[in-house]
């Protein structure tokens, strides 16, 4: 099973991270009209993001105040990433615990926290729109899709979950379905989730020297 991110990998501001894991495809499955369309999203997520993220540096007009405004949304969107990487456990389970317990969907909302970050550190306007209009463009319909895989692997237990806890925003509070478990650093490493942090330290630095040349520190 797989709660929301199908592909946890990389990526600078506008190419996230992965699929969640209360919203997977179990391989088993038949392929349906649905499932195509979230293969071919998933296809062109990478290289669209890659195109975005190039826009992106290359409009971006970072100040001091940018840098560490979004610096601080984007360190909370990584937390949030690595948390739900933690609880993770494919195909065998519903994963209701931990940040699972406030959205369905915690990869996916860590990546859009991460996203902004780099939006809000750019100091553009535009980028801001441009990103949003990638990720609900990209990522609102897979979380769709996502969902009905989700609902014919889990019947009922997905249905009661889907009642309580929000596809993307966070509710205020815990849910409380199955017994919680806890967060398993195995699972972090498993999933490669240290590639996202990877990803924010090498976006984050090229971001920064351009900071220091528009400012003249070169």
């Amino acid at each position: 099973m797989k709660n929301d991110e199908a592909s946890m990998q990389t990526s600078p501001p506008f190419r996230h991270a992965a699929k969640e894991a209360n919203d997977g495809e179990d391989s088993t499955l038949t392929e349906r009209p649905r499932d195509g369309l979230k293969a071919r999203l998933q296809r062109w997520r990478v290289p669209l993001g890659f195109a975005c993220g190039a826009v992106f540096i290359a409009l971006a007009q970072p100040h001091p105040w940018s840098m560490m405004a979004g610096g601080i949304v984007a360190a909370l969107g990584l937390l949030v990433r690595a948390w739900a990487a933690g609880h993770i456990r494919k195909n065998a389970e519903l994963a209701t615990s931990g940040p699972y317990s406030y959205t369905r969907n915690p990869l996916y909302f860590g990546s859009f926290l991460l996203g902004l970050g780099f939006t809000i550190a750019a100091g553009r306007v535009v980028l801001g729109l441009l990103f949003v209009a990638f990720f609900v463009g990209i990522y609102l319909p897979v979380m769709r899709v996502e969902e009905a895989t989700m609902r014919r692997l889990f019947g009922a237990e997905y249905d009661a979950y889907a009642r309580a806890v929000p596809l993307f925003f966070p509710r205020p509070t815990v849910y409380v379905g199955r017994a919680a478990s806890n967060f398993d650093p195995r699972l972090y490493m498993r999933y490669r989730e240290y590639r996202a942090a990877l990803g924010f330290v090498i976006a984050w630095a090229m971001l920064a020297l351009k900071a220091a040349w528009m400012h003249g520190a070169f």
